[in-house]
């Protein structure tokens, strides 16, 4: 072959390669739409039920707001305040934590305030919450779950109506409800081994099998590692699993969130180590899906929210915020990157987004 030939065939490898790349890109893209929260909401947390209905809980100026959409998202209700009866003392504050959604539709909203900030009793220093039952237009009472200084507020919640409120103080800690929200059990600690983060968060979800799956971060010896709690709450057996594989030893709290979703059977679970941000799909024991946990192009800000999504087919998505700016990039069943990251601006510290019923992904700006 003459040196001409191989500068043709290398010029049209050179131009496939960057079609390819093009159209990944715009694939990448076009799989993605990013509308803005209703009124003057900051998205928070955004969840589908088994009808398709969009749930989404914002934080606002005036405390927590909720909004639906029953067209994936293309109009949405007028916001209502999650805060029903709430103690409105001078100064004090709520905030939005998390939000789950029931299959039939329930909602359950975790809050905490700024009571620690304003000295108020030390039993109104921790995890607050909220349901909105199908059908009503407003919320329950504000219950008080723990009466004690806590934070890292998580809920699950399954089909036969159980609901669980996870929360640290220096051990990992939960209340379960078997009535959709409507009473909350005692204060169980989930295993005395371990030793939470106690700045970091918790995230929580029921799998397949009924367990409870907590995504949380370790600190015995400075040692900051990601791992998943399963927890079977019928024989209160309780397993546990490293996630993370990137090690990160660090003599102070990180102050990181992360999140887990369902999977099929398993988990899929987004994380930060180092500032970078990593997922990983996990079955349903939590053994790693992928030969090594995927780098994504995004980092974490302090206590600035996260998610994974992914679609029937398989195709991921993974979102972050940052410095005012949400950003995302997809990937396909393998972990490999479909085209490039994008970004846009957006409010809050919060990341919301589903799965469409056409399998579309959904943000929240």
């Amino acid at each position: 072959m003459n040196q001409k030939s191989i500068s043709r065939k290398f010029l049209s490898c050179m131009v496939l390669g960057m079609l390819i790349m093009l159209t990944n890109s715009s694939m990448a893209k076009d799989l993605v739409r990013v509308c803005d929260a209703p009124g003057t909401g900051q998205p928070l947390a955004a969840k589908t039920d088994a009808k398709g209905v969009i749930h989404l809980v914002m934080n606002s100026p005036e405390g927590p707001l909720y909004s639906s959409s029953v067209d994936n998202g293309q109009s949405f209700s007028t916001p209502v305040s999650v805060l029903v009866d709430a103690p409105m003392k001078p100064g004090l504050e709520y905030l939005a934590w998390d939000m789950t959604v029931s299959p039939d539709g329930h909602v359950h909203v975790a809050m905490g305030t700024n009571a620690w900030k304003l000295k108020l009793p030390k039993d109104e220093w921790g995890f607050f919450y909220a349901r909105l039952a199908p059908g009503h237009s407003s919320f329950s009472k504000l219950q008080n779950i723990n009466h004690q200084p806590s934070e890292g507020f998580s809920l699950a919640a399954n089909k036969n109506g159980d609901v669980t409120a996870c929360w640290l103080a220096e051990k990992l800690y939960a209340n379960v409800s078997h009535d959709n929200g409507l009473t909350f059990g005692k204060t169980i600690e989930i295993n005395p081994e371990i030793n939470p983060c106690n700045c970091c968060t918790t995230s929580a979800t029921y799998g397949a099998d009924g367990r409870l799956a907590i995504l949380y971060r370790e600190e015995t010896r400075n040692e900051r590692d990601m791992h998943l709690v399963l927890w079977n709450q019928k024989d209160h057996s309780v397993t546990r699993s490293l996630v993370s594989q990137e090690s990160w030893t660090i003599d102070a709290c990180p102050m990181t969130y992360y999140s887990i979703t369902p999977d099929g059977n398993g988990y899929l679970a987004v994380w930060p180590t180092k500032g970078p941000i990593y997922f990983n799909r996990l079955s349903a024991d939590g053994k790693l899906m992928m030969p090594r946990e995927v780098k994504t192009p995004g980092s974490t800000g302090m206590r600035t929210g996260m998610i994974g999504l992914q679609t029937a087919d398989e195709s991921t998505l993974v979102a972050w915020v940052k410095d005012e700016k949400i950003g995302w990039q997809a990937y396909d069943s393998s972990g490999g990157a479909l085209g490039s990251s994008h970004s846009e601006s957006s409010s809050g510290k919060g990341v919301a987004g589903v799965v469409t019923t056409s399998g579309e992904f959904l943000l929240f700006r």
